[in-house]
């Protein structure tokens, strides 16, 4: 033996160093298994990934980290290791997440691996253990724990973020900031992220705010993603020659130059056949083949499952953006007859279903669905949607990943970081629902969506699907497709609560400078340098232009301002005659009767129609009653449609004055609910007034024609020098282009303006509108600001000022209930859907005090110039769910409540819950007010039965 050599066993890979080497091998790997991170690896039996060691390195090392990788590329093992290392070092971890569904499930992985003891959970209405060494929460709970001083705050040595990305959610993204901001200097964060492109300027930001931060990013998925279109029974591969990760080969920047070209070729014989409005399809369910040569048809749901499972693609997440579709895509299945289970698979789903549900109550399990929904379990097939009740949503997640069901049809809430991978995603369609329009998808939510499928260290590869609608555009998938990518974009405004606890804890100036901190700040300063840049672009060609335009005969200049002011005054008598029509129009809406009928002149409702409610506004009002919209664009009348359907319009329906063309009685009993009602009044119209003709409208003589200022600045034009030249309409070119810059400069130095603190100027409008409510005197936030500094929430000062008036003292608990679920509740149905119901008696004048109280709130906002659409201030409360609270604190059983109330019975609970939250505020927030902090204690107590006490998912 070598006696230069060590004593030491070998090191793996040193035996073909020389001695030194070999030694120095050792001694890495000595110092390596010393490490905190080397007996965290031993607990996987798997090997960590380059970029999670990395990031785990940074951490030991006491660096903060931004993580951003795809879904599923396990970015979660970097938070984990924040918790061990403050086990390991005797600190306190908090693991942040975006939603409680998420919460539970990083708290019940947690448990298993470190036990209940070491571990806690704290989501608002559910608090186990908050005293733990690693408390699993939402991001809210440690915003309020910051504001409030926390003793939990102290040990605090690792905060991890998960899908901090988040904070680009335009109702609760500021929450991230705020944390981040706010969290003492001692502490490390972790940041986990999907791969956004902008992860270094995110990385600076923290690095400005938190100090040295660590930026790890990596676009590898362990599991290559394969991207497929389904048109008729074939599967097409959507690029032409993938590499070995499902991506075009050489991932050319442009995905759409590597589209398979059989792809393009079918989309180019279906838009032979028929236009495309829309570079995604929206169409509505299943176009048949017609027996046409190469015709592809859009495959059925039963037909993509069972292709799927034939191809050994299951189990698969379907994603439908709609409830309905979810639960009707299960049905479908169902009716069809499919199984995807073997006998042995269902008596395992029975027995884990029926110990899941063992503590609901028989009588609530028929209210539920339970048996309609065992069925399609056994059979391997599922919905999964904020709809369905928590627990129901737990039993499908677990059955999935047990691979005990094969099928979920799914909205979109299920890809916000729910551990439940497939080995397939099929997507139904490109569009969505966006809250106003149908929108395309974003690059950010197909990669999100997508990133579901294939599971690491199960599935070699995961297969996305996209099935095939009439007029999609391949190229345009391909785009989505190949973008992995998405900037991430601040979406931070101050609010009412913000503002009274930072200056309670900072004074005002230093909040306002905390604020310039914000990330929102941040990226706006950064913007103006590139907005400063365009501008000098913009400059040096304006002085191009003004010398192209240039010309010899006189002032072109002079000559184009006479052609701009001519048209101008054209304009501004076309709208003089759209508005004289428009005021005809309301004139003669206003004179229509319930019962007359009318023809509606244009629109989706145009057609013969009977006048319900002319939609006329009050005779009079307060000046502290609240605007409705539908006042202020003129008359909505409510009609009934030849084809049953009861609508509100709008005055954009009626361009031109209608006249009542004849008269139907309407019967007292009329239900505009009910569908005989329809049927019956509907038929009566056009037996009635079917024959008749829509009356046709004249338009005048053009005003322009006798305008006499139209006809001095014609005749100016012709007189003018440069009018003759025969360059004329090449100068009036460069001038316009010379115009349009111009505007377009000017544009961008406001912008530049507006820019600099935007966040600052901001905090000063909402400090200016609560001095003038006496909750802040200068740097001093009074008793009634320090009650705000307690509420959280979209209407925390409406809900302050309710309490100060006295709006809630009298009620009862089940009172109580209904008039603080509007400080919650947002109706999923449309504007013109009939008033909710409301208890009537005390609640009912309180909501209606609770609704003058909003629209004087309103009137100040606007006096401040605080912008709701901006995510600052107070939206209206809503009404929708005051009822259904009442009936179910007053005691009444599951089915009682539900059966009118429209209301899934997830919905039911997630709100049921949130109300839970604002009333223990409130409770919070009563000071010394002991009756009204009696009541919301009794309210909770009441509300907290049944279903909402074992559902442990908000």
């Amino acid at each position: 033996m070598n006696s230069a050599m060590p004593e030491h066993p070998e090191t793996p890979g040193t035996e073909e160093l020389g001695p030194a080497e070999a030694y120095a091998a050792f001694r890495r790997r000595a110092k390596e298994q010393a490490t905190i991170l080397y007996g965290f690896q031993q607990l996987y039996d798997f090997e960590l990934d380059e970029f999670q060691l990395e990031a785990c390195r940074a951490l030991e090392a006491g660096e903060g980290v931004l993580v951003a990788a795809p879904t599923g590329s396990g970015k979660t093992i970097v938070g984990e290791f924040a918790v061990h290392l403050a086990l390991q070092s005797g600190r306190k971890c908090f693991y942040t997440t975006p939603i409680k569904a998420l919460s539970n499930q990083k708290f019940g992985d947690l448990v298993k691996r470190y036990g209940a003891d070491k571990v806690g959970l704290l989501t608002g209405d559910n608090s186990v253990n908050g005293d733990a060494p690693v408390v699993v929460m939402t991001t809210e709970v440690l915003r309020n724990m910051l504001y409030a001083g926390s003793s939990a705050l102290n040990g605090l040595g690792y905060v991890v973020m998960d899908e901090v990305h988040y904070l680009a959610d335009r109702f609760r993204g500021a929450v991230w900031e705020e944390v981040i901001i706010h969290l003492p200097e001692s502490v490390v964060l972790a940041s986990l992220s999907a791969t956004v492109s902008n992860a270094e300027e995110f990385g600076d930001w923290l690095d400005t705010v938190r100090g040295g931060t660590k930026v790890i990013v990596s676009e590898h998925r362990p599991v290559p993603l394969w991207q497929h279109v389904m048109a008729g029974n074939r599967m097409y591969d959507l690029f032409a020659n993938p590499d070995v990760d499902g991506r075009p080969k050489n991932a050319p920047r442009n995905p759409a130059k590597a589209v398979n070209p059989e792809l393009v070729r079918l989309a180019r014989s279906e838009g032979d056949r028929g236009s495309r409005n829309d570079k995604f399809a929206r169409g509505r369910g299943r176009s048949m083949p017609t027996g046409r040569p190469n015709r592809v048809w859009t495959p059925g749901r039963v037909d993509v499952i069972e292709r799927l499972d034939a191809e050994g693609l299951l189990p698969a997440i379907t994603f439908i953006f709609s409830r309905a579709g979810c639960e009707a895509a299960v049905q479908q299945c169902l009716t069809s007859g499919l199984r995807l289970n073997r006998d042995s698979d269902r008596a395992t789903v029975r027995a884990i279903v029926e110990e899941r549900c063992a503590d609901i109550p028989d009588e609530d399990l028929h209210v539920l669905g339970y048996f309609e929904w065992l069925d399609g379990l056994e059979r391997g097939i599922a919905a999964h949607h904020a709809g369905m009740l928590p627990r129901f949503k737990e039993v499908v997640e677990e059955l999935f990943v047990k691979g005990l069901v094969k099928a979920v049809f799914a909205t979109e809430t299920l890809a916000l970081g729910i551990n439940m991978p497939a080995r397939s995603v099929v997507m139904e369609k490109l569009v969505k629902w966006n809250g106003e329009t149908h929108a395309d998808i974003t690059p950010g939510e197909y990669t999100q969506l997508t990133g579901r499928a294939g599971r690491r260290g199960i599935d070699i590869e995961g297969h996305a699907v996209v099935l095939w609608q009439r007029g999609i555009d391949p190229e345009a998938l391909a785009g989505l497709a190949g973008t992995r990518t998405y900037p991430l974009r601040s979406s931070f405004r101050p609010s009412y609560n913000m503002a009274v606890n930072l200056v309670g804890q900072f004074g005002r100036h230093r909040s306002r400078e905390l604020l310039e901190t914000s990330f929102a700040q941040f990226q706006a300063d950064r913007a103006v340098v590139g907005i400063a840049r365009q501008v000098q672009k913009n400059e040096d060609g304006l002085e191009g232009y003004r010398e192209s335009m240039t010309c010899h005969l006189g002032d072109f200049d002079e000559y184009m301002n006479l052609r701009r002011t001519l048209k101008e005054r054209e304009n501004e008598l076309a709208r003089e005659g759209t508005g004289q029509r428009r005021a005809a129009a309301i004139e003669a809406i206003e004179a229509l009767k319930p019962g007359d009928v009318i023809h509606v002149p244009t629109g989706k409702f145009a057609g013969l129609a009977l006048v319900l409610d002319p939609g006329l506004p009050p005779v009079s009002r307060s000046p502290r009653t609240v605007r409705h919209p539908d006042y202020q664009d003129g008359p909505r009348p409510v009609v009934l449609t030849a084809e049953r359907q009861v609508k509100r319009l709008a005055m954009i329906d009626f361009p031109y004055p209608v006249t009542a063309v004849d008269r139907v009685k309407i019967p007292k009993s009329f239900n505009p609910r009910s569908p005989q009602s329809r049927r019956d009044l509907a038929s009566a119209l056009r037996t009635k007034a079917g024959h008749l003709e829509p009356e046709r409208f004249r338009k005048g003589r053009a005003a322009a024609a006798d305008d006499p200022e139209i006809a001095r600045l014609r005749a100016e034009l012709r007189q003018h020098p440069c009018h003759g030249c025969d360059e004329r309409e090449d100068h009036a070119r460069w001038s316009e282009r010379y115009h349009r810059l111009h505007r377009d400069t000017e544009l961008l130095e406001r912008r530049m303006r507006s820019r600099t603190h935007t966040i600052a100027r901001t905090f000063d409008r909402v400090c200016g509108l609560l001095t003038d409510l006496g909750y802040l005197s200068g740097d001093t936030v009074t008793e009634d600001g320090k009650r705000l500094g307690r509420l959280y929430g979209e209407l925390d000062l409406l809900a302050s000022e309710c309490i100060r008036e006295g709006v809630w003292a009298e009620l009862s608990p089940p009172e109580l209930a209904a008039c603080a679920s509007a400080l919650v509740y947002e109706s999923r149905q449309s504007d013109d859907a009939a008033a909710p119901r409301v208890p009537e008696g005390a609640s009912k004048e309180a909501l209606g005090r609770m609704i003058r109280i909003w629209g004087h709130l309103d009137a100040l906002e606007e006096q401040h110039k605080i912008n709701t659409a901006e995510g600052v201030g107070q939206r209206e409360p809503d009404l929708g769910f005051a009822w259904v609270a009442y009936r179910w604190a007053l005691g009444h059983n599951l089915d009682q409540v539900l059966r009118d109330a429209d209301l899934p019975a997830g919905d039911f609970v997630r709100w049921t819950k949130q109300l839970i939250d604002v009333l223990g505020q409130i409770q919070d927030a009563a000071g010394e007010d002991a009756k009204l902090r009696s009541t919301a204690r009794k309210a909770v107590d009441s509300l907290r039965r049944g279903i909402i006490a074992y559902s442990s998912v908000g």
